[in-house]
């Protein structure tokens, strides 16, 4: 019987997770800049209603009927737009790193969109039961969204199974891995502090780069699940 070492791939580093970010953005960082424009301009048009009254313009302009409206529409346009945008988002990165593919803006789309209505049902679901996690308390919220948090990328790379089982796949490539990615997001705490010191703009570079290293790390937790369970 093998051991439970050879069912298991040696896990990376988060040096060698980013280093492999920035090998694959060699080059590209242009059009990954202007991905990052693109999905932040649409994330900015699709929360607009919200961040208008939040900052006090609600208040003062709408009535109580229209602002509901207006966190209504937040609600729909990131459901119908964001939440598929997202997902072409992560992919986008996850075929420049596995692929090679430069076509970022393009993939943005075309990843995210292609099997619209199963992308949108899989991020619902998934804010569902990360909402329903976290009426218990903050922390089972936060666990679960790190189970759940490969689901984008298996919404794409599975497109036979539904979002459910999308999601409950994304919870078995996750078991013991959880803390890894939240080690991964961590290592990137100094670059968020230069960010807000460049008033944000910095975030256009730290982005695409996060978002590079986080597809590596899912090529190796899905490869690590595809020798432990033969299938994928």
């Amino acid at each position: 019987m093998p051991s439970r070492h050879e069912l298991t791939q040696d896990m990376k580093n988060n040096q060698e997770y980013k280093s492999a970010a920035l090998d694959a953005l060699k080059g590209g960082w242009p059009e990954a800049v202007v991905t990052a424009i693109v999905y932040f301009a649409v994330a900015a048009v699709c929360t607009a209603p919200s961040a208008l009254q939040g900052i006090g313009i609600g208040h003062v302009l709408l009535s109580p009927v229209l602002s509901l409206a207006a966190g209504g529409s937040t609600l729909i346009l990131s459901l119908l737009f964001l939440a598929p945008l997202q997902v072409g988002y992560y992919n986008a990165f996850k075929r420049l790193h596995q692929e090679g593919d430069a076509g970022l803006v393009g993939n943005l789309f075309s990843q995210g969109f292609r099997n619209w209505g199963h992308i949108v049902l899989g991020q619902f679901l998934m804010g569902v039961f990360i909402f329903l996690w976290s009426l218990l308390l903050v922390v089972p919220g936060i666990v679960k969204a790190y189970s759940y948090a490969m689901t984008p990328y298996i919404l794409v790379d599975r497109p036979e199974l539904s979002a459910n089982e999308a999601i409950s796949l994304s919870s078995k490539m996750m078991a013991g891995r959880k803390f890894d990615l939240f080690r991964l997001q961590l290592s990137f705490v100094g670059w968020m502090l230069l960010c807000v010191l460049t008033l944000g703009t910095g975030a256009l570079f730290l982005s695409p780069y996060m978002m590079t290293a986080q597809a590596a790390f899912y090529q190796d937790v899905r490869a690590d699940y595809e020798i432990k369970s033969a299938r994928f």
